[in-house]
């Protein structure tokens, strides 16, 4: 029974360690093509629509 329990925490650890990577992943791969169109077009930043405000900002990273 304990190494149930134990396998069991095991699998659960790994579950949401590959999750959060996968995440991560996919953030860094987002941002690099960001940076990929921005130096196609030649841009400085990528702008963002405030929705409360209505305002364009830059993107923060």
């Amino acid at each position: 029974m304990p190494q149930l329990i134990f396998f069991a925490a095991l699998g659960i650890v790994a579950y949401v360690g590959y999750r959060s990577f996968i995440r991560e992943a996919e953030r860094l791969t987002a941002k690099a093509r960001r940076a990929e169109a921005e130096q196609r077009t030649g841009s400085q930043g990528t702008l963002v629509k405030d929705p409360k405000t209505g305002e364009y900002h830059l993107l923060k990273d």
